[in-house]
């Protein structure tokens, strides 16, 4: 039978709008933006519409929005960025932050600046009280995820950051898995910077960006042209840029719908399975968390000998970033060992449809009869 996709949260289809999108600025509209000529002036006016169209979609301004090559890029950008900046510096980052916020924390620390990782409770979120008793007087940046990855916890960032605000303490968040998938407001979460990845939202691997708020300082990690109001050397990738736009406006478009769309599937999904797997250890509370995310535990059970038993369902035992190293998500929760080992993470998406839960459902069916 044909695989059904349910990781959505590693990596999403392009649609076609968004295909065609690229294509269009691909084929006929090539010309490189920082040419003087015409064709390079009319490829720069297009980028700025399309910078436009991104910032629209998160209520950011234009001149804001700096593109990168994907998540891990922007990451970097937002924590280098800061912290070079300084001889001394205190770094504050959550526990179970994507490995691109992570290792460069490492890296900052083997450097000799300072670093904290917060602790997470264990329902999965960050506490406003436990960042501001980790706070130093030399604190210059935190940068807390805006929803896990692993387990789909929405963090309170806008409480975070009236804390942060109080002390002119810099704020980043990692919205990588947050965009498209529930309405996230640049302005109303008061963060000084945010990244984003297109291909967490239906748009092609290789883009992303960095939202950086008016008046925050940044000092480069590439150096070029002095494309991206100098900071992101190298020539834009105008069809790649294209694609996000076309990405960020159906997003937009469509996020709420879909998202109640989504929930009804995951609520299927999750009680299917806890009526013929009665042990079934749900992580989170369903209506914090996002919709399209559904992360158990099988207890007693192997998740990785579940999925490898039914190879027809295309599902992760974490984030597709940890799997070699083991889930820094569970880790940083402390689940017990019998709880982490048969943890699934099932993530669904746009083409995700109830005929496929119902197999999905059949099959798991199917397998515990056995």
């Amino acid at each position: 039978m044909k695989p059904i996709y349910l990781d959505y949260n590693a990596t999403t289809p392009v649609l076609p709008e968004v295909i065609s999108a690229f294509n269009l600025y691909a084929g006929e509209f090539f010309w490189n933006p920082s040419s003087g000529h015409i064709l390079g002036r009319r490829a720069k006016e297009v980028l700025e519409e399309f910078r436009k169209t991104v910032a629209e979609a998160l209520s950011a301004e234009p001149e804001e929005v700096i593109f990168t090559s994907g998540g891990t890029e922007a990451n970097h950008l937002a924590l280098f960025g800061v912290l070079t900046q300084y001889k001394k510096a205190h770094l504050l980052v959550s526990s179970f932050e994507h490995p691109s916020i992570l290792n460069p924390a490492v890296k900052l620390l083997e450097k000799g600046y300072e670093v904290d990782f917060v602790p997470v409770n264990p329902q999965g979120y960050v506490e406003p009280d436990v960042v501001k008793k980790r706070l130093r007087p030399h604190t210059k940046l935190v940068s807390i995820i805006l929803a896990n990855n692993e387990i789909g916890t929405i963090q309170p960032i806008k409480e975070i950051s009236e804390i942060l605000k109080e002390r002119e303490i810099l704020f980043h968040t990692d919205a990588c898995q947050a965009v498209g998938k529930i309405p996230v407001n640049f302005k109303e979460l008061c963060v000084d910077m945010l990244t984003l990845a297109g291909h967490k939202m239906y748009a092609p691997k290789g883009i992303g960006a960095l939202i950086v708020k008016k008046g925050v300082n940044l000092e480069p990690i590439f150096f070029g042209g002095g494309q991206e109001r100098g900071l992101r050397a190298g020539t834009e990738p105008v069809p790649l840029i294209a694609s996000l736009s076309k990405a960020c406006e159906i997003a937009k478009r469509d996020v709420l719908a879909e998202g109640e769309r989504l929930k009804f599937l995951r609520e299927r999904l999750f009680q299917g399975l806890k009526e013929f797997y009665p042990d079934l250890y749900r992580f989170v509370d369903p209506e914090k968390t996002l919709p399209n995310t559904l992360t158990v535990s099988f207890v007693g059970k192997s998740g990785a000998k579940i999925l490898s038993d039914l190879p027809e369902i295309c599902a992760s035992t974490g984030s597709a970033c940890h799997d070699r190293k083991g889930s820094i998500t569970l880790q940083a929760l402390k689940v017990p060992p019998e709880i982490a080992e048969g943890t699934i993470r099932f993530s669904l998406g746009r083409y995700t449809t109830l005929e496929d839960i119902e197999k999905v459902l059949e099959l798991f069916q199917n397998y515990f009869r056995k």
